[in-house]
């Protein structure tokens, strides 16, 4: 299957004012190939700021001057109560944590919506040398897909185009699929004897939608599939005429 990961950013880091202004009301959407891999972005609401807590200033406490007093007379001691002192309390602040960026793989879900080329062609047994052969492969002409991200609704449209080497040197470049016989219209003639390998290279292009606009999704996605033909010689028979 093509892989298609599709990461899900709700909050960018350092974003530019003019893009975080653009996007605290509404869902900005970026799609794009990163790895040969489509990724799609999403960010709505401000960034998070970094907040911290400092601790309260000491108070200073001032000790007032001695006074003189008068001589007090002389008392016996009474029984005191030992004071206990309860204790304190201390109480800690936690600093605030800074919000980190999310981002959500969705990859698994999408990567089985896209179907992977199969390499078909006729004759299927032994085809002749200098006799046409007829290639094609299943993928369809059109791959729509919806994709829901933080409550938006993008959809993604891909288009296949194929590039045919069919293990003789020789390519082949279209955007249709091909057909078996004689509908097809990629056909290839080996000239001599012997067991190649065809391949397919799939390249993926598209655009997507968002609030009725369209963009284009920015790189392309590719992948190649791989078949083994056999081709033999056709024995040759000499026929003589009687009389």
């Amino acid at each position: 299957m093509v892989a298609i990961i599709v990461i899900f950013a709700l909050i960018f880091a350092t974003p530019t004012p003019a893009l975080a202004d653009e996007c605290a009301e509404k869902a900005c959407i970026n799609v794009y190939t990163d790895n040969n891999q489509i990724i799609i972005e999403a960010r709505k609401g401000n960034t998070s700021a970094k907040r911290s807590i400092s601790q309260a200033p000491k108070k200073t406490t001032v000790k007032p001057s001695p006074k003189p007093t008068a001589r007090p007379l002389f008392f016996p001691p009474a029984a005191v109560k030992p004071i206990i002192k309860k204790p304190v309390i201390k109480r800690t602040y936690k600093p605030r944590i800074k919000k980190t960026t999310t981002r959500v793989n969705l990859s698994d879900r999408l990567t089985k919506l896209v179907p992977t080329a199969g390499v078909a062609y006729q004759p299927e047994f032994e085809p002749l040398v200098n006799v046409p052969v007829y290639f094609w492969c299943d993928l369809p002409s059109l791959f729509q897909s919806r994709v829901d991200i933080i409550g938006e609704v993008v959809d993604v449209v891909l288009r296949p185009s194929f590039t045919w080497s069919f293990g003789d040197g020789s390519i082949y470049s279209t955007t249709e699929n091909g057909a078996p016989y004689p509908a097809g219209t990629i056909r290839h003639t080996y000239s001599r004897p012997g067991t190649y390998v065809v391949s397919l290279l799939t390249t993926w292009n598209g655009s997507y939608t968002h609030n009725a606009q369209v963009r284009a999704v920015t790189g392309t996605v590719k992948k190649i599939s791989i078949a083994e033909i056999t081709v033999v010689q056709a024995p040759t028979h000499f026929i003589t005429r009687k009389g």
